[in-house]
């Protein structure tokens, strides 16, 4: 495999400082899908965590690193999930944690962030502006910025999954993992273990239509920005990709593509009637995926990542009904 920034070995060092909570996550075969979906189906369920996503694999990577080196005060953006992931990391370790976030995202990611003890700043913009606000109070205040994705921490963190993936496939073989795109640092963590250590599986990234950035990227093998977002995928909702991450996903990802709101709302409706999971809409991605190609995933079992499940109430049962 070409080189990334990531290195395998260093993601079997990372996966020994995260707190037991966040690994060895449900890999389960859910035969209840299978008919709605034409394909074999087993899910790698990431919402059993106090945090409910994947997010808490590499922010105990961060944290852990930050107290070793006597470091007490880290800023992050974070559309929810992140800023949730490091408060609940950092008060574990006593480190004074600030979370930048858009007044738009989920009340409930918001309640929770500041649940976990971390300072919450709210910008009247997007994730992307609260990134830059985020880089402005590091600078200012000369703290530790953690940014998602392009930190290799995060990707790193993320990529323990890929780690387990691998080790079930003696007893769950499966051809295909569906990931989330937003970032990237899901992707390009599973996607680098699999290349390296298990080829043949296909690596396929899937993003709303809403917000294409990162996949228009992946196929023009450049970095593309968009104006705007539209998507209730708020997770994955980004506009500037990242050109060091981007670089990482050409490595290791076999295809991006885009799905339409009204199947990620679809995937939801699944999974909660045949899995029994409340996700937030980016963790259905994947099911999405399957929905809007059958032909593509006919006979094959396909591994999804149900990435979180991090969602207010009142807008879940307006769009599952």
């Amino acid at each position: 495999m070409q080189q990334t920034r990531l290195d395998t070995e260093r993601i079997r060092v990372a996966r020994r400082s995260i707190d037991p909570l966040f690994l060895d996550s449900p890999l389960y075969r859910c035969e209840t899908l299978e008919p709605e979906l034409g394909c074999a189906v087993s899910v790698k369920l990431e919402t059993a965590n106090p945090v409910r996503s994947f997010k808490g694999r590499g922010t105990e990577v961060i944290a852990s690193e930050l107290a070793a080196g006597g470091s007490r005060a880290v800023v992050c953006a974070s559309a929810g999930n992140l800023g949730q992931a490091l408060a609940w990391s950092g008060r574990g370790r006593g480190l004074d944690v600030t979370v930048v976030a858009s007044r738009f995202a989920p009340v409930a990611k918001l309640d929770r962030i500041r649940a976990f003890g971390a300072r919450l700043e709210l910008v009247d913009g997007d994730f992307d502006l609260a990134r830059d606000r985020a880089s402005e109070i590091a600078r200012r205040d000369g703290i530790r910025l953690v940014e998602d994705s392009l930190d290799i921490e995060t990707c790193e963190g993320a990529a323990t999954i890929g780690l387990e993936l691998v080790e079930s496939l003696a007893k769950t073989p499966f051809d295909t993992v569906l990931i989330a795109l937003g970032g990237g640092a899901m992707a390009t963590g599973i996607g680098h273990v699999m290349k390296d250590l298990a080829p043949g599986v296909e690596v396929i990234c899937v993003q709303p239509l809403g917000a294409p950035a990162m996949t228009y990227s992946f196929h023009k093998r450049q970095v593309v920005t968009t104006d705007s977002t539209d998507t209730i995928a708020d997770g994955v909702a980004g506009r500037r990709p990242i050109p060091a991450v981007l670089d990482d996903l050409l490595l290791v990802a076999d295809d991006a593509v885009l799905v339409r709101e009204e199947s990620i709302i679809a995937g939801m409706r699944l999974l909660l009637g045949h899995a029994g999971l409340v996700v937030e809409p980016s963790a259905a991605l994947g099911v999405a995926a399957i929905l809007e190609d059958r032909d593509r995933f006919a006979g094959r079992h396909v591994v999804t990542v149900v990435c979180g499940s991090n969602v207010d109430v009142h807008a879940y049962h307006r769009w599952v009904g």
